[in-house]
């Protein structure tokens, strides 16, 4: 708890540290580019501008001078210690200065390039002064980024000096375009133009200048704009413009434009060297704040960390006792206690639902106070959903065995309507019914299973796997749809039998309900090594990888009963029959697109049994085929019309024949069903010889 604010608190504090100290190594890098590239690019732009003016003579008098040539020479010194300022401004240059530094270099690259065009004249003057008015432009943004002090009135007055000394630039540039037209005494339509241009650029940047400039760095300039020199430069400037002609005095100009651009020069030079005097001092003033405000908030950071770690200390020691409390409480007593009542245990709320005795602050105890009233609400819940899945679980019991009890009675009265029905239609109604009741008697036991008791079907021997299966698909609905496959010899004890034929009741007819109505189930079992396997496999769609994955769950580690969920009651049922008697109940995808499903019932309560017992007794692994309306018991007795009567357990094995304990007695038939039984068959036969037809006597030959 004390930790992130602590934490919060220090990283807070470098970054307001990190914020102040970057604003003064700003100024201080800007001090560090301006005693390096600052004043090496201005040498370097006085002598571009010394060279662009002779450069122009040349072209006009075609006649190489060795003043040019002395000024190239310095020129390309300037150029050089330009380059060595760039490199000993080292990390400083980085950045965005990086780019226009880079811009420059490649322009000045071009210099040879340049001259030589002027010398060999292929190079007009216009085209000549505009290659160096490049060069100078490139070397006028590189000023443009020297410019990164982060104090904004220090800002603003240096985009202020650099739009003086841009200002600058277009004198030089007025006067080198006068100095090339002054030998031929006219100006090209595209000079005049150029000269205009000029003129209009450089009286925007002085009003600009001036107007960011303070009162200490604009009044210098406002004298020089009020002395003769000016005036004059104004004067003749307007005076060209209007004639497109240069001066006829050139000597006048001369002296002008050498006087004014002296005192510009020194005014430019003297208000830069005060600005970066104004930045040295602010970085140095922000470096003091930064010390001090820095040395107070780590004092203030360590105060708050040690005060923090003294109150943290004491607060641990009671949320340590608290948190075991409350561990105790949710990983040992609260899980014990619906252990208990899932075993039926009555638990006595206030006894179980102990207070919690922790010691400390206010805080803590009410927060333990609060645990123990969670304690008991939880407690209560859980003794209160025990009782209601209690009474739910027997209210299932009670109807179902109601239900079940009813369609006992039902089928005893199905069969002996059936043993007395001989219009084949109404028989095979009444099996119709039959097999409805027998499907009801299923779902009766379902709700036996969920309501945790155990159904009242079971035998006292193996009963073989083939018989279980068959009893199974008999209970499905769509049981035509259902083959069964050759299984080998194999047999499960009598009390695992009902349930595992229960159990694949249920996996078959959810088979045959989410598959294709025209498509075959196929049952298939194998005796493997860790007991007996069956397969119930169907051709419908199949299910997504995390659905299996969530059904296999379900099926492994059955949840309690979801009274909302009766949409999976089918598997409810499964889980719950598997976890009885330790089957592995496992859903995956079909090779065909469907759904495979693989019961392995447990070695333990496979018996051996031999393929004859398995097969009922006549070796045959598919179901009788009485119009295939019945899965089991259906044999033909040779009555009217080959019409086949149902003998109740007919194809059963021993074992499964073998009724419940409570069951094994029957009453013996009363002579009113033995008159009716004998009256039938005698009908059947008498009905039987009416219809066969006519036969002549037999001859000799016959015999």
């Amino acid at each position: 708890m004390l930790l992130l604010p602590l934490l919060s608190l220090s990283a807070l504090w470098g970054f307001v540290l990190n914020l102040t100290m970057g604003d003064a190594q700003s100024l201080l890098r800007a001090n560090t580019l301006y005693d390096t590239i600052g004043v090496a690019s201005t040498d370097l732009g006085t002598q571009l501008q010394a060279e662009r003016v002779r450069s122009a003579e040349t072209v006009t008098t075609r006649q190489l001078s060795e003043v040019l040539g002395a000024q190239r020479a310095r020129t390309d010194r300037s150029v050089a210690e330009f380059r060595q300022a760039v490199a000993d401004a080292g990390g400083a240059a980085d950045g965005a200065l990086r780019r226009p530094l880079d811009t420059l270099d490649r322009s000045l690259g071009n210099l040879g390039a340049i001259r030589a065009n002027i010398d060999d004249g292929s190079a007009s003057r216009l085209s000549g002064l505009n290659a160096y008015n490049r060069m100078l432009d490139a070397l006028f943004a590189v000023y443009d980024r020297l410019i990164t002090v982060p104090d904004l009135p220090l800002y603003q007055q240096a985009a202020s000096l650099q739009a003086m000394g841009m200002a600058r630039e277009y004198i030089s540039r007025e006067h080198a375009l006068i100095i090339g037209a002054l030998g031929g005494q006219r100006l090209t339509e595209d000079e005049a133009t150029a000269f205009t241009e000029y003129a209009a650029s450089r009286k925007f940047l002085h009003a600009r200048g001036l107007a960011g400039l303070d009162v200490a760095l604009r009044r210098p300039y406002e004298q020089v704009f009020a002395t003769e020199p000016y005036l004059s430069f104004a004067t003749l400037e307007d005076r060209v413009i209007k004639t497109g002609a240069p001066p006829t005095d050139a000597s006048s100009w001369h002296e002008t434009v050498d006087k004014l651009a002296s005192r510009l020069d020194d005014l430019n030079t003297a208000s830069t060297a005060t600005l970066s005097t104004r930045a040295s001092d602010a970085a140095t003033s922000t470096i003091v704040r930064i010390s001090l405000a820095g040395g107070l908030g780590l004092i203030a950071v360590l105060a708050s960390i040690i005060i923090s770690v003294r109150f943290g200390r004491r607060l641990a020691q009671e949320l340590a006792g608290l948190r075991a409390a409350a561990v105790e409480l949710a990983q040992q007593r609260l899980p014990a206690i619906v252990a208990r009542l899932r075993k039926g245990e009555d638990v006595d709320v206030r006894k179980e639902a102990k207070a919690i005795k922790v010691s400390g602050s206010a805080e803590i105890t009410d927060v333990a106070r609060a645990f123990g009233s969670v304690q008991r609400t939880a407690v209560t819940a859980a003794v209160g959903q025990a009782a209601l899945r209690r009474g739910v679980g027997q209210v299932f019991l009670n109807l179902a065995r109601r239900k079940q009890g009813l369609l006992h009675r039902q089928l005893a009265l199905l069969d002996g309507m059936q043993r007395r029905t001989h219009d084949p239609d109404k028989l095979e109604e009444l099996f119709r019914l039959d097999h409805l009741t027998t499907r009801m008697r299923r779902h009766a036991e379902s709700l036996i299973v969920l309501s945790g008791a155990a159904p009242g079907r079971a035998w006292r021997k193996p009963v073989p796997v083939i018989d279980i299966v068959r009893a199974a698909v008999a209970e499905v609905e769509d049981y035509t749809r259902v083959s069964v496959e050759t299984m080998p010899a194999g047999a499960v004890e009598g009390t695992v039998a009902a349930d595992l034929t229960h159990l694949v009741a249920e996996l078959v007819e959810n088979a045959t309900i989410y598959s294709p109505p025209d498509t075959t189930v196929q049952v298939r079992g194998d005796l493997v090594s860790n007991g007996y396997a069956i397969e119930v496999e169907d051709r419908g769609l199949g299910l997504t990888a995390p659905e299996y994955e969530r059904i296999n769950a379900l099926l492994s580690r059955p949840p309690e009963f979801d009274l909302a969920d009766s949409d999976r009651l089918g598997l409810f049922v499964v889980a719950r029959l598997a976890e009885r008697h330790g089957i592995n109940v496992l859903l995956r995808r079909s090779p065909f697109g469907g759904t495979t499903a693989i019961v392995l019932v447990p070695r333990s309560v496979v018996t051996e049994q031999t393929a004859q017992e398995a097969a009922g007794g006549d070796g045959k692994a598919e179901l009788p085929s009485r119009t295939r309306k019945k899965a089991l018991a259906v044999v033909t007795s040779g009555t009217h019309a080959g019409l086949p009567r149902r003998v109740r357990q007919a194809n059963l094995a021993p074992q499964l024949k073998e009724p419940p304990p409570e069951q094994e007695r029957q009453e013996e038939r009363s002579p009113d069903e033995v008159r009716d039984l004998f009256s039938a068959f005698q009908r059947g036969t008498q009905r039987a010889r009416e219809e066969a037809p006519e036969e002549g006597p037999m001859t000799k030959g016959d015999a």
